[in-house]
C-alpha cells in the first residue's frame, strides 16, 4: 500500500482504540469509578498493542508524533477563538500566578536534579531535559513532545520521546496518586470545604448566536470553524517560515532560536487567534454584523476532539526501547517532581484559597500533573455540583498563566543555547532565573493574599 495511506491508517487505529476504550470505560464498573480519561486508556492500549510490545498495530511512530504536534496547535487555536467573558478578580490573577509558580518549582526540581546527575553519573546527557518535567506534567504531552522534538533537531537525543514519557507518567500521578491524595486530605482539618449559600447550577448549554450561519447556508457551520482555524494556522506557518528566514543567517544562536520557534507553534497560533477574536469583538461592538462568526460550541468540540486524539497518539507513540538509557533519570525526576508538587500545593493553596482549600488543591494537582480534565474530575469527586470557585480558578487562571508564564518560556530556551554553543554557564543562569522568578511569584502571592485578608 502506498505512503498516502500512512496518516489515514494511523487515524483509523487511533479511532478504533478510542471506541474500545469508551466501551471498556462504560462496561467495566471498576473503570467507571476511576478518573482516568478515556483518551488516556486508549493511549495505553495502543502502547501495549503497538510495534514495540505485542506488535498487533503497525503504528508509524513518526506519524503519531506529527499528529500530536499539529493537533495541539489546532486545539489551542480553537480554544483561543472562543468568545468569553474576561473576568478580572484577585482569585483569577492569583490562580495564574499559582499555576506558573508550580511550573517553576517543577522546573527547578527537574533541572536541578539533572545537573547533579550529569555532573556525577551521566556526563553525556543534556541537563535541560529536566525542564521537560513542567512541560510534561504541567503543560501536557503536546507541548512536551513539541519542545523535545525541536531539541532533537539541535542535537539532543530522544527529546520528543522523553517529553511523551514524562507526560504519560504525569497522567498516572494525576489519577492514581490523585485519588490517594484526595482520601488523605478529606481527613485533614485544614482542608474544609465551605460552599456558603451557593445553589446547584444548571447545566451549561451553548446557544447559537443570532447572526451565525443558518443550516440552509452554502457552507456548513462546522466547515466554517475548521476553515477559520486553517487560515490562522496558515498565518502561523508563514510566521515560523519568516522567522526561520530572518534568524538562520544570524549564526548558531539565530538558527537555534528559529528552531525553538517551531516548537512554540501552538503559542504563536493562540496569539493570532486571540488577536483575531479581539478585532472581531471590536468590529461587532461598532455595529458591523458579520454573516459568519466563530461558534463557541463547535470550537469547544473541535478542541475536545483535538486533545483527545492528541493524548491517545502521544501515549501510543512512547518508545520503550529508546527510554532504556534514560529510565533512571526519568523515574527520579518524575517521582521527586510529583512529591514536591503535592507538598507545595498542600502548603500554599490553604493560604491562597482558604475557603475552598480541598477542591482547589485537588483541582490544581490534577491539572499540574495531567490536564484540566483530570483536575476537574478530582474536583467533581469532592464538589459534585461545582459550588466552589475551583472550576473558575482552573479555567480562567489558565488564561492569566499565559501572561505570567512568558518569562518561563524564555528561560526554557537558555539551556539549549548553552548546549549548542558548549557554554555550561547558561545552565547556571537558567537555574538562578527559575529560582528568582519562583521567589518573586511566591512573594507576590503572599502579599496579595495578605492584602485581601486585610480588606476583609
Amino acid at each position: 500500500m502506498d505512503n498516502s495511506w500512512s496518516f489515514v491508517t494511523d487515524f483509523i487505529f487511533l479511532s478504533v482504540l478510542m471506541v474500545l476504550a469508551a466501551i471498556i470505560k462504560a462496561r467495566i464498573p471498576a473503570m467507571r469509578r476511576l478518573i482516568i480519561p478515556t483518551s488516556m486508556i486508549a493511549g495505553f492500549i495502543g502502547l501495549l498493542m503497538g510495534p514495540e510490545i505485542l506488535r498487533l498495530i503497525p503504528f508509524d511512530v513518526d506519524m503519531l508524533g506529527a499528529i500530536v504536534y499539529h493537533l495541539m496547535a489546532i486545539g489551542f487555536i480553537a480554544l483561543s477563538l472562543k468568545d468569553r467573558q474576561v473576568q478580572s478578580s484577585p482569585a483569577v490573577v492569583n490562580s495564574g500566578m499559582l499555576i506558573v509558580s508550580t511550573y517553576l518549582l517543577q522546573g527547578i526540581i527537574g533541572f536541578g536534579l539533572l545537573l547533579i546527575l550529569v555532573q556525577w553519573f551521566y556526563p553525556d546527557f543534556f541537563p535541560g531535559i529536566g525542564l521537560l518535567l513542567p512541560l510534561g506534567f504541567g503543560q501536557g504531552p503536546g507541548q512536551a513532545y513539541s519542545i523535545g522534538t525541536q531539541w532533537e533537531e539541535l542535537g539532543v537525543v530522544g527529546g520528543g520521546n522523553l517529553g511523551l514519557t514524562i507526560a504519560g507518567i504525569g497522567f498516572i500521578w494525576a489519577t492514581v496518586i490523585g485519588i490517594i491524595l484526595m482520601n488523605f486530605l478529606i481527613k485533614r482539618k485544614g482542608f474544609k470545604q465551605e460552599f456558603g449559600d451557593a445553589v446547584e447550577p444548571k447545566p451549561v448549554v451553548e446557544k447559537s448566536a443570532p447572526d451565525e450561519i443558518p443550516l440552509s447556508d452554502a457552507i456548513d457551520k462546522l466547515t466554517y470553524q475548521i476553515a477559520l482555524i486553517g487560515v490562522i494556522y496558515l498565518i502561523t506557518y508563514l510566521t515560523i517560515v519568516g522567522l526561520d528566514i530572518v534568524l538562520t543567517p544570524l549564526g548558531t544562536f539565530g538558527a537555534t532560536l528559529a528552531q525553538l520557534f517551531v516548537g512554540f507553534h501552538f503559542l504563536i497560533g493562540s496569539l493570532y487567534a486571540v488577536l483575531f477574536r479581539v478585532i472581531l469583538n471590536k468590529v461587532q461592538d461598532k455595529g458591523l454584523k458579520l454573516e459568519h462568526s466563530p461558534n463557541n460550541y463547535l470550537l469547544q468540540r473541535i478542541a475536545g476532539f483535538s486533545f483527545d486524539y492528541m493524548i491517545t497518539a502521544s501515549i501510543a507513540a512512547i518508545s520503550i526501547y529508546a527510554l532504556r538509557e534514560y529510565i533512571v533519570p526519568v523515574i527520579l525526576i518524575t517521582t521527586l517532581g510529583g512529591l514536591f508538587t503535592i507538598f507545595y500545593l498542600v502548603w500554599i493553596i490553604p493560604r491562597v484559597f482558604p475557603k475552598d482549600a480541598l477542591s482547589n488543591t485537588l483541582g490544581f494537582f490534577g491539572m499540574q500533573t495531567g490536564t484540566i480534565s483530570t483536575g476537574m474530575a478530582l474536583v467533581k469527586a469532592v464538589d459534585p455540583y461545582f459550588k466552589s470557585n475551583t472550576a473558575d480558578n482552573l479555567v480562567m487562571g489558565s488564561g492569566t498563566a499565559l501572561l505570567f508564564g512568558f518569562p518561563l518560556l524564555l528561560l526554557l530556551n537558555v539551556p539549549v543555547v548553552g548546549f549548542v554553543q558548549n557554554d555550561p554557564v547558561m545552565y547556571l543562569y537558567t537555574f538562578l532565573g527559575l529560582a528568582l522568578y519562583l521567589a518573586v511569584l511566591i512573594g507576590a502571592l503572599w502579599y496579595r493574599t495578605r492584602q485581601t485578608k486585610t480588606v476583609e
